[in-house]
């Protein structure tokens, strides 16, 4: 273990040296970015799903307080900036994505006192705060549509999407969480369907009417003005509406969006005005962050959006990594023989050439829509898990992009892979295994699915210890905690200087400290077929780094390129063993990042 942390500074004393004595020529490049160095390209994003990461109270559900109390925590992880999901007065029909008061703190996580606290200690600590904002939809509960659905001379009847029913059904939509797939709901009271994206619960907001827009601008203001640094944008590509509703057929979908209704629903006639006029009444008025959930975005729409020139958004994240490995046609249904290592590079590379000269993108492999990135993408077999949750750190906190990590992933934590229906909270699980039931399809073969895809395998309560309910509550958690957590734990993985944990925290230093390189530096893929290792190359000029990473469970010789030369000792590596020559002897899922002589 001395030798691994040794040998690690050794390496970064050898290519600091390397840095601080390349070309002049090097160094004017480095200058001429300084225009390009935004403070929110160069930190580690951090997600917290507050429901699960520390209880406080003892009824089982996370707070604002149980975060207050684990800020040295999250500080001493070298993260720069926590993203908080919902957090606002909600029914909770999907977690909080369905806000029924936007200025309120849901009464589960505690009070507004009490975000107040957690903010100033978040600042005082050096750590900045984005909230979510939720703003293509809102709850039924929300006082808009509690009035809307009164009648259609109500002043609010307008801030949501009808249809007449005198014109007869509605031309259809997809419902992501509709039992029955539809995203439109009849209210007898005005005779009309409204329009949900998501579930029923969820009606989809009428951005076309300027006064909701007001008041979401408004809305933001009240949060940027109470010290926030910004926002992760849920689903706003799908923010305007074609309102003539036309037909939209299964070949018009094809050919057009490439059978996808995210793609139609992020190509809505007024996006671009819309987020224009969101920068210029509200973002650009304060030193903020904003990320667009980049559901629908292609490769040649992603700029549309983070063009700095267009004056929208800072950055956005892409579905097509993590939607990758899943069997066409079926829902959420991983290939039988796992995903295949090549493709995976290839949408990674293409996503890196889209802001190669332009914009700025993000990368992430777990979130609270996704299940823990070990299980999907690694190995959590008790032999790799640990090597495999290393080995992904080190390929998200090397790419050229900003990067977003999830809550536990620092410890590999992985799915809980639930054997049972009535173990799920989840309304898209849910909703989705009784619309399957009510076809007379295949429970089982959606429950194994499940094991591996479904959100709440990353929702399941954080590790803190191995007392009982993992040191998350003292009650009963609102939903199952990972049995792992006996060795799988905080507490544990601080005392072990080669955990995860502590893998995490020298991977998050050296993206730091080699920033010109790390964030900035050029991506270069090589090798491409490759079937188990992913090389790639960062920096620029001599000022260049190598990363290989074996993505498989075999030990396996990697050939180094024609012409390169790599130095003795890595700057980082998840194994003790490296031995540099022309060909590298890669460990079972092992990550090396070497500097290039």
């Amino acid at each position: 273990m001395k030798y691994l942390i040794l040998s690690t500074m050794v390496g970064m004393v050898f290519f600091l040296t390397a840095c601080n004595n390349s070309a002049t020529e090097q160094h004017v490049k480095t200058d001429s970015m300084a225009s390009k160095k935004d403070w929110w390209k160069e930190v580690v994003v951090y997600q917290i799903y507050p429901r699960s990461f520390k209880d406080s109270n003892g009824d089982g559900v996370g707070d604002l307080k149980g975060i207050i109390s684990k800020l040295d925590y999250i500080k001493s992880l070298g993260i720069d900036v926590v993203w908080l999901n919902p957090i606002f007065e909600s029914p909770n029909k999907d977690n909080g994505y369905d806000i029924s008061n936007y200025e309120a703190i849901m009464k589960d996580f505690g009070t507004m006192a009490d975000f107040d606290t957690l903010l100033h200690g978040m600042h005082e600590r050096g750590i900045k705060l984005v909230l979510d904002l939720v703003a293509n939809h809102s709850s039924n509960q929300n006082k808009w549509f509690i009035e809307a659905r009164k009648s259609r001379k109500n002043p609010y009847y307008n801030y949501y999407h009808w249809w007449p029913a005198e014109k007869g059904k509605p031309p259809f939509r997809q419902g992501f969480f509709d039992i029955n797939g539809s995203a439109w709901t009849f209210n007898p009271a005005t005779n009309s369907y409204y329009l949900h994206y998501f579930s029923q619960y969820q009606p989809d907001l009428n951005w076309e009417n300027p006064k909701v827009r007001e008041e979401i601008f408004d809305m933001m203001k009240f949060w940027f003005n109470k010290g926030i640094d910004g926002f992760r944008m849920d689903v706003i590509p799908f923010i305007s509406k074609d309102t003539s509703f036309p037909v939209i057929t299964p070949e018009i979908l094809k050919e057009k969006y490439n059978g996808d209704w995210a793609q139609y629903y992020a190509s809505g006639p007024n996006l671009h005005e819309y987020l224009r006029e969101m920068n210029a009444q509200v973002l650009s008025k304060y030193t903020d962050m904003s990320v667009a959930e980049g559901a629908g975005v292609t490769l040649e729409t992603a700029n549309k959006f983070v063009d700095a020139n267009r004056h929208e958004l800072n950055m956005l994240y892409n579905f097509d990594g993590v939607s990758y490995g899943y069997v066409p046609g079926k829902f959420k249904t991983p290939e039988p023989d796992g995903y295949k290592l090549p493709g995976f590079k290839q949408i990674y590379t293409r996503w890196d050439s889209v802001f190669a000269t332009k914009g700025w993108g993000t990368i992430y492999l777990g979130n609270h829509d996704q299940p823990r990135m070990v299980t999907r993408w690694g190995n959590d077999s008790p032999e790799f898990r640990e090597p495999s949750s290393k080995m992904l750190t080190t390929f998200l906190l090397s790419m050229r992009a900003t990067p977003y990590y999830y809550f536990g992933d620092e410890l590999g934590m992985c799915n809980i892979k639930f054997d049972k229906i009535d173990d799920y909270r989840d309304i898209e699980t849910l909703n989705m295994y009784q619309q399957i039931k009510n076809k007379g399809g295949n429970l089982q073969e959606f429950l194994n699915a499940q094991k591996i895809s479904a959100r709440d395998n990353g929702r399941t309560p954080f590790q803190w210890s191995n007392a009982p309910n993992a040191g998350f509550t003292t009650g009963t958690p609102w939903i199952k905690v990972n049995p792992n957590y006996a060795t799988v734990n905080v507490e544990d993985e601080a005392k072990e200087p080669n955990s995860c944990l502590n893998y995490f925290k020298k991977m998050v230093l050296l993206r730091k400290t080699y920033k010109d390189v790390l964030v900035y530096g050029k991506y270069q893929l090589l090798d491409p077929d490759n079937p188990k290792i992913y090389a790639y190359t960062r920096g620029n000029g001599a000022n260049k780094v190598l990363v290989i990473l074996n993505f498989s469970k075999d030990h396996v010789g990697w050939d180094i390129p024609e012409g390169m030369q790599v130095k003795p000792t890595p700057l980082i590596n998840n194994y003790n063993s490296f031995l540099p020559g022309k060909t590298i002897s890669m460990e079972p899922y092992q990550a090396v990042i070497v500097g290039l002589q």
